[in-house]
């Protein structure tokens, strides 16, 4: 098993382990912050729903990354499934903005591609 990213620990673009880095490694592992936000959005989960409502996503996958999620205290394991924790919601909560700054992003981009063609 793959070591997962903790603070004070020598993550991916730290030595020293700086929280922010260590939450980005681990959000930035395949599928990490899909399966942590798709919980988010959906609640409480089997394995197979959560595995549909992420559509590409192989169960080796999914299970290492349910594994993952977990030791870091975003997600655990409910009689209904699997579901985000409190901190996992906090989290949650913090990403929307983001996902909203890069759909700005996204029109951003469009935009100024169309000004560069139509300028040509």
């Amino acid at each position: 098993m793959t070591k997962i990213p903790m603070p004070g620990q020598p993550v991916r673009g730290s030595r020293s382990g700086a929280p922010i880095m260590a939450l980005f490694d681990l959000l930035g592992r395949h599928w990490a912050m899909g399966v942590l936000w798709t919980l988010c959005e959906i609640g409480p989960s089997t394995f197979r729903r959560l595995q549909e409502k992420c559509e590409t996503i192989s169960p080796a996958a999914l299970n290492t990354r349910l594994k993952e999620l977990q030791a870091a205290g975003f997600v655990y394991k409910s009689d209904e499934g699997y579901a985000a924790t409190e901190l996992g919601l906090r989290l949650y909560d913090q990403l929307c903005p983001l996902g909203d700054f890069a759909k700005d992003w996204a029109v951003h981009l469009t935009d100024n591609r169309e000004s560069d063609q139509s300028s040509e």
